[in-house]
């Protein structure tokens, strides 16, 4: 059954793939219509997430940012399927890194490089960046359930020259790249919630006290990596620019959770400054407890 799905949805990618931009906005819009008024995907949880992250706004006010976050998801669900046949002229003039020397000198430590960046913006085209480094880059993601799938974002990853691992596969792979010298760069989005059995850490995101992923920061401070924080700003529609702020080159000697909790409050400054860019059909909050 998997198979026949794949078989059936995968032309349907295929051809929208294959879009010029302007087709694809409009068809964005469609979806948008489809998703938000007839469906009503998520909508509850959307709008529970705008509540409590920021309930110093108005109902209006909120729902102005709610609409605007419907619009901006529709595009980047497209723009990821655009990813299948997109050109890397075209990705890097679409995904532009403002200010990349900052990382650059970072290779010349001689280090692995982790990068934290956050569910905003267009997170799927920062794959791009490998198209500039000389470390070789992993991606960390949630395995697909659908293998065929899977495999199709395998392959689409590979043309960037990146490399995917699941969560189980990270260690193991840090840990061999580090015996044989392999300096990499590895991609944590770290902004989600964990089990709340499994967490480490709770620290404070958007006034509440939440479970926080702390593996970033724990497997850079045992195989020595620096660390840093990548933000994405949405210009236009389809169009991104991305700086690099350094978060320790030194983490070993980084009190533990400390940065975390700097990666927490970059992504709280992305939030406030455009919250509507934000990936809020996931269920952050479901473990917070109110600071007040």
């Amino acid at each position: 059954m998997k198979y026949i799905i794949y078989l059936i949805v995968y032309p349907i990618l295929w051809c929208i793939s294959m879009l010029p931009f302007r087709l694809l906005y409009w068809l964005s819009d469609f979806v948008n219509l489809l998703l938000y008024r007839v469906i009503g995907y998520r909508k509850k949880t959307v709008r529970e997430n705008l509540s409590l992250a920021l309930p110093h706004l108005s109902n209006k006010e909120r729902l102005i940012i709610e609409k605007k976050f419907y619009r901006h998801l529709c595009d980047m669900f497209l723009e990821m399927i655009k990813t299948m046949n997109i050109s890397k002229e075209e990705i890097c003039k679409r995904y532009v890194f403002k200010n990349y020397e900052i990382y650059s000198e970072l290779e010349k430590q001689d280090k692995s490089v982790a990068l934290m960046c956050a569910h905003y913006a267009s997170y799927e085209w920062v794959v791009s960046m490998n198209y500039y480094t000389k470390f070789k880059g992993y991606g960390i993601y949630k395995q697909i359930k659908n293998p065929y799938f899977d495999k199709l974002v395998h392959k689409i990853r590979s043309k960037f020259n990146a490399t995917l691992i699941t969560t189980k596969e990270t260690i193991p792979t840090i840990a061999a790249n580090c015996k044989n010298k392999n300096l990499s760069i590895y991609g944590f989005a770290s902004d989600q919630s964990p089990k709340e059995n499994s967490a480490y850490h709770w620290a404070s995101f958007m006034g509440h006290e939440v479970p926080v992923h702390t593996g970033a920061e724990m497997l850079s401070k045992k195989y020595d990596m620096n660390v840093i924080f990548l933000k994405t700003k949405k210009v236009k529609r389809g169009y991104y620019e991305a700086t690099m702020e350094v978060l320790s080159e030194n983490a070993k000697d980084v009190p533990n959770y400390e940065i975390t909790d700097q990666f927490l409050k970059l992504v709280e400054q992305q939030i406030h400054e455009a919250p509507e860019y934000y990936l809020w059909t996931h269920k952050r909050w479901k473990h917070a407890k109110s600071k007040n």
